[in-house]
Parts: structure tokens; C-alpha cells; sequence
């Protein structure tokens, strides 16, 4: 890693803490510290299960115990255990609460517009730009890829969402019986692989490895959810799937496509995939491409290729 790249990314972080008062332990004058604050707006009015905000702010439980305590005890939330699992608390804005809620939403707005206020129009719109590109990529650098079971619950949520774009998209439907096989056993090891995406603890996209003969492997159930396009997912399962193909010895990657993929069809271009003649009997596929892959590893054994994790 380039050292200058490490120290600009510091003197962001300092700037950017100092300027939204992180470093004060009465944040926005309201006799609070941040982590208190944030953790009130991420209750909002409507409440919130407490397990889901552990995992939505990347907080360890017992921090998150003491947060709720402390705000519990000033008065602003009530923690009580669900009807359905007692195992589970939700925690939701008392009068008070609600108050202070929205105390912190307009001196937060207050916070932004001191931000732009003695800015320029041009420079406004940089600013937004610019925030909205660093939001993009600090996301796509907390994007997680990693091996699933196929039948489980997260592989079929996220091909049930997949399927359903694709029927939507596509001019005559979709329908997976008809379309050329990815099984569950033809994507589990050692047949195949099964690749989900996860950013922010959530599901956000998958892609498939299927083995053939001959050093041939196939790229299947290529999907990326759409609140999450933009930040290079699609890419990245592409190249888990690549590097997982080399290692089992797969010489050429094959895949087809929909005309309406116009996306999908980019990326393989840019991806080095180049469009040749139709190798199969897809109903639903217009554009056929394949890529020679340069085997760099001897392929693992299989248990070793299944417990591999991409991070």
C-alpha cells in the first residue's frame, strides 16, 4: 500500500472528525457523547430490534448493552423482549426520546448547512459529488465475498430476488425450469461453487462457479440487488468466481446473456470476455462470451476449496 495513500486517508478522518464534532462529549450541545447520539437516530421514531442495530452499526453487544442502558436511564428509550422470542429485545423512543430525536435532527441539519453556507454554487456541488463518490467507494471497501451453500437460506433469498428481476426484465418472463441447469449439486463443491456477496451484514448479490470437462467452467446466477449497484459488486463475485476457476484448473470461462443485461454485457467486456458463437441451448441467452484464464495454482482439493473464504 502506497504510504501517501495511508496518510491522506488519516488527515481525512481527523478532518472529518473534528469538523462534525466526534472528538466533543456533548455532541451538538445536547449532553451526550456520539455513540449515544448515532444510536438514537438509529432507533428513529418507528423503533428498532436490538440485534439488528449491533449489526447495522458493526458494534460489539456489550457495548451496545451499555449504550442502551445509559440512554434508558436518561429516560429516552424502552427496551422490552419480543412477543415471538423473548431471546430478542426491541427498543423503541419514549416521549422524551422523541423529543431529543428531534432536537438532534435539526441541529443536525443545522451541522450540514454550516457546511455548505460559505461555499460557492460550483463548490456546493463538488462537495455533494465528492461525498457521494467517497460514500460509494468506503462502501465498496467493506464489500465482503464469500462461499454459501446453495440451499441455504441466503443463497436461495438472494436467487428467489434474482429470478424475480430477470422476470421482470426479460420481454417473455423468466422461468428457472427453463433455463440451462445450475442445480444446488451442480454448484457445491466439488461439482461447483456458490459465491454471496454481503455488504453491511446484508446480502447484496451472488454468482455462481459451475465445473465442466475439458477445463471448461461456466458462470451462472450472476445478480447484484439494484439499492446496491454502483459500487463494483458485480465485479468482484466476477472475480472470486475467476480465481476460484483458476485454482480448480479451469482453462476458459463461458457464460451467456440477455439482450436487456446491457450492464452485465459491460462489465464482461471490460473483464476481458470477449463475444463469441452460441455454445448452448439457453432459451433466454443472446450474447454468448467466453475468457481464457492463466492458471497460476495447481488445482486444491476440494475440502480445501470449500472452506476458502474471500475477504
Amino acid at each position: 500500500m502506497d504510504p501517501q495513500q495511508v496518510q491522506q486517508v488519516r488527515r481525512f478522518n481527523r478532518l472529518v472528525t473534528q469538523r462534525t464534532g466526534a472528538l466533543e462529549d456533548s455532541y451538538l450541545r445536547r449532553g451526550r457523547p456520539l455513540g449515544e447520539a448515532r444510536l438514537l437516530f438509529e432507533i428513529g421514531a418507528s423503533g428498532a430490534d436490538v440485534r439488528t442495530l449491533r449489526d447495522r452499526l458493526g458494534l460489539n453487544s456489550g457495548y451496545v448493552s451499555r449504550l442502551l442502558r445509559s440512554l434508558e436511564a436518561q429516560g429516552l428509550i424502552v427496551v422490552r423482549p419480543q412477543a415471538e422470542d423473548g431471546r430478542r429485545r426491541n427498543v423503541s423512543l419514549t416521549r422524551k426520546g422523541k423529543a431529543e430525536f428531534a432536537a438532534y435532527e435539526r441541529l443536525s441539519d443545522g451541522l450540514a448547512t454550516s457546511w455548505l453556507e460559505p461555499l460557492s454554487t460550483s463548490q456546493r456541488e463538488r462537495l455533494i459529488t465528492a461525498m457521494a463518490e467517497v460514500g460509494r467507494l468506503i462502501r465498496a471497501g467493506s464489500l465482503v465475498v464469500a462461499l454459501e451453500p446453495p440451499g441455504g437460506t441466503t443463497a436461495r433469498w438472494c436467487l428467489n430476488a434474482y429470478f424475480r428481476e430477470l422476470a421482470e426484465r426479460f420481454e417473455m418472463g423468466f422461468d428457472p425450469t427453463l433455463s440451462n441447469s445450475a442445480t444446488e449439486q451442480e454448484m457445491t463443491p466439488p461439482a461447483g461453487y456458490f459465491f454471496v456477496a454481503w455488504l453491511d451484514e446484508r446480502p447484496v448479490g451472488c454468482g455462481a462457479l459451475k465445473l465442466g470437462e475439458r477445463g471448461i467452467g461456466e458462470v451462472k446466477r450472476m445478480w447484484t440487488a439494484a439499492e446496491a449497484r454502483g459500487v463494483g459488486i458485480g465485479r468482484r463475485v466476477l472475480r472470486t468466481i475467476e480465481a476460484k476457476a483458476r485454482d480448480a484448473g479451469v482453462k476458459r470461462l463461458r457464460l451467456e446473456t440477455n439482450q436487456t443485461l446491457r450492464e452485465a454485457q459491460a462489465l464482461y467486456r471490460q473483464e476481458g470476455y470477449r463475444e463469441v458463437p452460441r455454445f448452448n441451448n439457453e432459451p433466454y441467452a443472446h450474447h454468448w462470451f467466453e475468457k481464457r484464464l492463466q492458471t497460476t495454482h495447481a488445482p486444491r482439493q476440494a475440502a480445501r476449496l470449500g472452506a476458502d473464504r474471500d475477504s
